[in-house]
């Protein structure tokens, strides 16, 4: 490696390499969702009643197809759990279930709730044959892992990839950003990851009675902890501590219980079609192509009582 020899006026003196020693900086402005509004839009619509949200999905590579609300509870032990599963199923919303419940746990559940089978992550369907297979997979699960480039997202649906998930330290629970320095604001990414047909819900879902993680009383009140998966907690619980080679990249919170998660997904469906109606569209499939987003300094005035 050849080196610049500054000149004598620079003291102290310093070797500076003449290769590139820093990463190039791209100076377009990435965008997260708090940069944004939807631009609101003429509507026909009479009442938020007329707007469907049921979307159907022919899948690239395995060709099975999906029909539901395009709302999935994220692969978390504190959110994506089989009593999350058994509501979200009613409502025809999605569960990523996550990946350390046993077997035998899974034929309990197809018993128990089959019709649950086609709202979750894993599901292969009820035949000894189907659970042998789902059995390899949840020992030896690939793990694509959370991308935010186009072209990983290619290289992923190349290599035989349905679904992909989008996104590196946007959780409410995550740190993996400020513990290292990696990441994407999320509108962006998921803009250069050729958009999107599912959003995942992690904190939205925390705190409920069908939520994992532990029930705290304190003080006549009620919470429950949440946490990400890669966290010291999640860790420990999981994997028996955090590695000697890695760190956590994660918090534990905890959060006010808040009951059945079923008032949650009756509000956060409701907004949805309130969205819809802002903008005409009929159809949630028609959401993106009736509005634009605009980008804004600031999402609105402070709500009071929001910080009590």
């Amino acid at each position: 490696m050849s080196h610049a020899e500054p000149p004598h006026s620079c003291l102290p003196w310093q070797w500076v390499s003449a290769s590139p020693t820093m990463p190039h900086i791209d100076n377009n402005i990435k965008l997260d969702f708090k940069d944004v509004l939807l631009r609101p839009k003429r509507s026909t619509l009479k009442s938020r009643s007329e707007v469907d949200l049921l979307r159907s999905f022919t899948f690239r590579n395995s060709h099975q197809t999906y029909s539901g609300i395009p709302i999935i509870a994220a692969n978390m032990d504190t959110v994506g759990t089989f009593e999350m599963a058994k509501v979200l199923c009613k409502f025809s919303l999605f569960t990523a279930i996550h990946k350390h419940y046993k077997l035998e746990e899974w034929k309990e559940l197809a018993a128990q709730e089959p019709d649950c089978l086609q709202h979750v992550a894993a599901s292969s369907g009820t035949s000894p044959s189907d659970f042998e297979q789902l059995e390899k997979i949840l020992e030896a699960l690939p793990q694509a892992g959370n991308v935010v480039t186009g072209e990983m997202v290619e290289e992923l649906i190349l290599s035989g990839a349905d679904i992909i998930k989008v996104g590196i330290g946007p959780g409410s629970v995550c740190t993996t950003r400020k513990k290292t320095g990696v990441g994407y604001p999320q509108l962006s990414a998921v803009l250069e990851c050729a958009g999107a047909d599912f959003v995942m819900l992690g904190g939205m879902l925390a705190g409920h009675t069908e939520s994992g993680g532990e029930l705290i009383e304190r003080g006549g009140k009620k919470y429950k902890l949440f946490y990400g998966m890669s966290s010291e907690v999640a860790m420990k619980k999981h994997a028996g501590g955090v590695a000697e080679y890695r760190a956590s990249e994660g918090r534990a919170v905890e959060v006010p219980f808040r009951g059945a998660v079923e008032h949650t997904l009756r509000d956060v469906l409701g907004g949805l079609r309130s969205t819809c109606t802002y903008v005409g569209a009929a159809k949630l499939k028609e959401l993106s192509r009736r509005t634009t987003f605009i980008r804004v300094t600031s999402q609105g005035p402070p709500l009071f009582g929001a910080g009590e």
